[in-house]
């Protein structure tokens, strides 16, 4: 599934992995982005697989003529290990019935190369949060059992609140008696990867934003604002993290509206 870019094989071991969902308003995938780039992470290499949509296009993380011209592809590989982080960027929605596929090649991929935890970059529906989840912060995580006995109370600490469960109809006169479940409407992979690595016993974090369709920028910013609250991977403890904007992000809206129509 992974294919290295480099001469050896990069080793990820006792690495954090962080990737996104492809979710609503791509906001995982936007702050992956903002990641990439601020860190200036070099690609070691892809993963490939029939899973994914296939697609290629110009490196969207470009500083000048001499690399604007490198291809890039659905699913890549970034790294920088005197952080020992690797990222994953997902650019391609998931092929139709083939999720769970994917999901089990992830964590296999993962558990093979012995990262140390994961953490997965998401977002749901805003429109269909119930009473509780419309206060307060419109962030919220979910932890694996592997994980939490690794970081303890360091979410209750941070002061996030966990992703609630709701019942499956809420507005049931016998909803109160059914047991809530997980629910994370236009998440795609998120809540099936959450609990496949429950079951396998994998080390994941989802951090995860309400939001809605549009210009999601704002939510990308806050979303690996929370996630640096947490993994401190920009150094600079004394002010708000200053994120470098990808050059691809020029053109996030089109290339605007053509003189020639007035």
């Amino acid at each position: 599934m992974f294919i290295t870019s480099q001469n050896a094989t990069p080793v990820f071991k006792d690495f954090t992995l962080v990737l996104p969902a492809v979710a609503v308003g791509n906001v995982g995938q936007l702050a992956v982005d903002l990641l990439i780039s601020t860190l200036n992470l070099p690609r070691v290499g892809f993963l490939h697989t029939d899973c994914l949509i296939p697609m290629a296009g110009n490196n969207p993380y470009t500083t000048g003529k001499d690399d604007a011209d490198e291809l890039h592809t659905a699913a890549e590989v970034f790294a920088a290990p005197e952080l020992k982080l690797a990222v994953l960027q997902l650019r391609a929605p998931i092929v139709k019935r083939k999720s769970r596929c994917f999901r089990q090649l992830l964590l296999s991929w993962i558990k093979a190369s012995g990262f140390s935890r994961a953490v997965v970059l998401s977002s749901s529906h805003a429109y269909q949060r119930d009473d509780q989840q419309l206060q307060g912060t419109p962030l919220r995580y979910l932890v694996t059992p592997s994980l939490q006995k690794c970081i303890g109370d360091a979410f209750k600490d941070l002061g996030w609140i966990e992703m609630e469960r709701m019942p499956i109809c809420p507005g049931r006169l016998d909803a109160e008696a059914e047991e809530p479940r997980l629910y994370v409407p236009g998440g795609g992979i998120t809540k099936g990867l959450y609990i496949d690595s429950c079951t396998e016993d994998v080390p994941l974090a989802v951090l995860l934003i309400f939001c809605s369709e549009g210009d999601n920028v704002p939510d990308a910013l806050a979303l690996v604002n929370h996630m640096d609250d947490w993994l401190h991977l920009l150094d600079n403890p004394n002010r708000e993290p200053k994120w470098k904007i990808p050059t691809s992000w020029n053109l996030l809206f089109g290339s605007g509206i053509p003189p020639a129509l007035f």
